[in-house]
């Protein structure tokens, strides 16, 4: 493959029919040799005016021939990203035959992601397992299915592989384990959607004692196929699907290109595959670095947590909008001045939300409490999750002194993820 034409052709193509893209290129020259000499994309103006499809300048062509799919948030706070039906079959395929390399002929998989209102994980995994040219069965339970009946039917039907989220997984555990129940037929747990730390994978060995823990490959329903998974991959880490994408890792302050390993910066991506809905140098949002030279065919990189600017935030099944949650701020406490802070306490995921009042108020309880029901009410899973004891969020008024800023920088970061990412063994067997 020719990746310097496909990235001229895709380029000339976005800023012929993408309003979005004329403008974004406008200082680009007609003729480009590197991505280099392309600006990279702010997800804030890429997605702005998106809740009109019809109007959206980002699109290429009208709303014809295509799949809508949300991004994550709220029903409200939600994003769309669309596909073209060939785009989503390209997709579907090249995943399916990259996730090949996680799974045995005869293999019998459940599918447990989600699925409704408009979210991707369980539609992409079936659609990616029809595409896995190994000989695999499917039981397409959803997240939804009721413990109980889900280990019957694991006995029942000999399923040894579960697809999930891994707060579904853990979710599941927990029953598993007030049940006195472990899955010693199980040999294989795919993941996908959020990292899984130490504590949580102790948890997992010991209901699935036979199991091999991986990722099901790195993809999201805005970017599309970031990267594979195969047998040499640590957790965390992924491969480049070449034909798919091209990455970056980007210093996050001085935007330039970094090439050497386990140097850690913004992960960007364009995606040579998507012409409705192009994405050229967009920001994923997550960290990573490479774990392999450049060269290096389908160089690895591993994942090392979110960026602080990042547009969502994953904890669990959870997803984050800071942007939402800063208006949920202002609002209540009429305050710009606020950090999110990400922890992890055994299999417990802590959110703390520290804000600055302009003035010490005797009403800073009040508040505190007051915007701890309102984060709720955004996001209810906050309330389902910490009944199963896997999260609790804590609001804390501080001073502005208090909250981190970057230490080159000296910006503040709004969203500081202190779970720890760097594993660096070998997959689990």
């Amino acid at each position: 493959m020719n990746t310097g034409f496909e990235l001229q052709e895709l380029v000339t193509f976005a800023r012929q029919y993408s309003g979005f893209y004329t403008s974004h290129f406008a200082d680009v020259p007609r003729h480009i040799t590197s991505l280099e000499q392309l600006p990279v994309i702010d997800p804030v103006e890429y997605w702005k005016g998106s809740h009109d499809l019809d109007q959206w300048p980002v699109l290429t062509a009208a709303l014809n021939d295509a799949l809508v799919f949300k991004t994550g948030g709220t029903t409200s706070d939600g994003k769309f990203s669309l596909f073209r039906r060939e785009e989503w079959r390209t997709l579907v395929t090249d995943f399916g035959r990259s996730l090949g390399a996680q799974l045995s002929a005869g293999d019998r998989i459940a599918n447990l992601f989600f699925v409704g209102d408009l979210y991707a994980s369980f539609i992409f995994t079936h659609d990616a397992l029809a595409h896995v040219q190994t000989e695999v069965v499917e039981f397409p339970f959803s997240g939804h299915v009721d413990s109980s009946l889900l280990t019957d039917a694991i006995a029942r039907h000999r399923i040894n592989v579960l697809a999930g989220v891994p707060a579904h997984l853990l979710s599941f555990t927990a029953w598993l384990e007030q049940n006195a129940r472990t899955l010693e037929g199980v040999t294989t747990l795919l993941y996908a959607g959020e990292s899984l730390f130490d504590t949580q994978l102790q948890r997992l060995e010991r209901v699935f004692p036979n199991a091999r823990i991986a990722s099901i490959g790195y993809a999201s329903v805005d970017a599309g196929f970031i990267g594979a998974s195969h047998l040499d991959c640590a957790l965390g880490e992924h491969r480049v699907p070449e034909s798919h994408s091209v990455l970056e890792i980007l210093d996050e302050q001085t935007g330039e290109v970094i090439e050497d390993c386990d140097q850690v910066g913004r992960l960007v991506m364009t995606n040579l595959t998507r012409r409705l809905m192009p994405l050229i140098r967009y920001p994923v949002g997550d960290r990573a670095c490479w774990r392999e030279p450049l060269g290096t065919p389908r160089r690895k990189f591993a994942l090392m947590g979110r960026c602080a600017d990042s547009q969502r935030v994953r904890v669990g099944i959870l997803t984050l909008l800071p942007q939402s949650i800063g208006e949920t701020v202002r609002r209540v406490t009429h305050s710009d001045d606020w950090q999110l802070v990400i922890e992890q306490d055994g299999a417990m995921d802590i959110l703390r939300l520290h804000w600055a009042p302009d003035a010490t108020s005797a009403a800073m309880a009040e508040a505190d409490r007051t915007l701890h029901s309102a984060l709720i009410e955004d996001y209810p899973l906050i309330e389902q999750l910490s009944a199963d004891r896997l999260l609790t969020l804590q609001i804390r008024c501080c001073t502005v002194q208090e909250l981190a800023c970057h230490p080159r920088s000296g910006k503040r970061q709004r969203v500081l993820d202190r779970r720890v990412y760097d594993s660096r063994g070998a997959e689990r067997y």
